[in-house]
């Protein structure tokens, strides 16, 4: 009976040691695609609109709103149509990150833009945040002194919503990227 026993346990301590390797190969294959996305993707910086900088929940984040040109998307007529979103396809002209207006996406969950007001204008953003993560001593990066902009460098895969990968400060024309280690 003993050894019987001892046979079941080996058996199921090998299943484990299986089932754990293809865990750790399941998030290794996902690290590797966003690996070969950074590498082959394009990259670009872009304006961001930041809000919600803490939430104990998730950790210590920075939430960002990544400012999009939308050339097909008129400003609201009246208040009632603030809320719009409008679907889109991204692409990538230049260095700038463009939102082509796509109605067919709205049935799919695609990416879509909504208006943000700022002072007068009205700015199209991408309707769903990033999060950017940042370590616990670093100081809030989204409070920007008079003049300056936060933005972000950021992976843009074939679908799903642009991938942060560093801040930086936009100062007098010049994006220079935070030190956030």
């Amino acid at each position: 009976m003993t050894g019987m026993n001892a046979t079941s346990h080996r058996g199921t301590f090998f299943k484990g040691l299986v089932l754990a390797a293809l865990h750790v190969l399941i998030v290794s294959s996902l690290g590797a695609k966003l690996l070969y996305d950074r590498a082959t993707r394009p990259r670009i910086w872009m304006e961001t609109a930041p809000y919600d900088p803490d939430l104990p929940i998730r950790g210590r984040y920075v939430s960002l709103r990544l400012i999009v040109d939308a050339p097909d998307i008129a400003p609201p007529v009246n208040e009632s149509q603030r809320w719009s979103w409008h679907p889109v396809t991204l692409h990538v002209e230049g260095d700038r990150l463009v939102a082509r207006s796509d109605p067919e996406d709205r049935a799919y969950g695609g990416p879509a833009v909504r208006l943000m007001r700022r002072g007068e204008a009205w700015i199209p953003a991408l309707s769903d945040p990033v999060a950017f993560f940042i370590p616990e001593h670093v100081e809030d990066p989204s409070r920007r002194s008079q003049g300056e902009t936060l933005w972000v460098e950021v992976t843009v895969p074939r679908a799903g919503p642009p991938r942060p990968i560093r801040l930086g400060v936009r100062r007098d024309g010049l994006i220079t990227p935070l030190p956030l280690d």
